[in-house]
């Protein structure tokens, strides 16, 4: 039995990727080490399914939202789906993954009617947020930095973080954590590299993103959450700490932000 305290805090297996060999898959992050995960959900027509692997798989937590470039899916009565799925289970440990991306799409106004109202969601049911921000950490932060003016700014994680270390410095001071991915093992990725380095202590997780952005050796396959373990380690190696240390480090903080077992 692998003695690794893992938690893989942003994952997607409810993806039809997964579909034949999901038992062996959850057999290798178990090998790994991998305590617990935090599935995010991107939009409401999966919650049921993501609830039926949190049903098989008793580790598993998971957030209920809309990814900000599935913004065709929001009407008058998505907000009430998403209350209502959080309301009736308590492994729903976050609201998300919501956000902002401007690298995808540019329809700005449009991300901002469907996430101010899952900001304010979160804030009624006093969850904290899983952030998707592609290329708008400016855009983001104005959204933040208003409720924070309002004592009214919620928790929660910058999920596969590719930002400045400026950048990262400005959602530290909001309270928020930095998740790093499978990008911080790429070579060329020297921003992430030194946020890496230098994100204090008890503000930072680890993420796969599976089934996307697979870290070295793996990229440009399926990625999935055993991976986990190459993230911790290209991060200890970063910090000039050891594997142990940033694997229980990592798990204390998921713990403390999503009030997981």
């Amino acid at each position: 039995m692998n003695t690794n305290n893992l938690i893989d805090s942003h994952c997607h297996i409810v993806f039809p990727n997964f579909e034949e060999d999901i038992e062996e898959v959850a057999s290798r992050w178990r090998s790994a080490g991998v305590s617990s995960l935090v599935h995010a959900c991107v939009e409401p027509s999966e919650i049921s399914a993501i609830r039926s692997l949190a049903d098989r798989f008793p580790e598993m937590r998971y957030s209920v939202g809309l990814h900000p470039l599935d913004t065709q899916h929001w009407d008058k009565s998505t907000i009430n789906i998403l209350r209502q799925a959080a309301l009736d289970d308590s492994r729903v440990v976050a609201i998300g993954e919501l956000g902002l991306d401007l690298y995808k799409d540019s329809n700005l106004n449009e991300q901002l009617k469907i996430l101010i109202p899952q900001i304010e969601l979160a804030l009624e049911l006093d969850l904290p947020l899983i952030v998707h921000c592609r290329d708008a950490a400016e855009e983001m932060l104005k959204v933040l930095r208003d409720l924070n003016y309002q004592n009214r700014c919620p928790r929660g994680v910058m999920h596969c973080w590719g930002g400045s270390p400026e950048e990262m410095d400005k959602f530290l001071e909001l309270g928020f954590y930095i998740s790093f991915s499978g990008t911080v093992t790429f070579s060329k990725a020297k921003n992430i590299h030194e946020c890496a380095s230098k994100v204090p202590q008890d503000r930072f997780l680890i993420e796969t993103d599976c089934p996307f952005l697979a870290p070295a050796p793996h990229r440009g396959k399926r990625n999935e959450p055993a991976y986990v373990e190459k993230v911790a380690a290209r991060v200890a190696e970063l910090r000039g700490q050891s594997f142990e240390e940033v694997a229980n480090i990592t798990a204390s903080n998921a713990r403390r932000l999503f009030d997981l077992p």
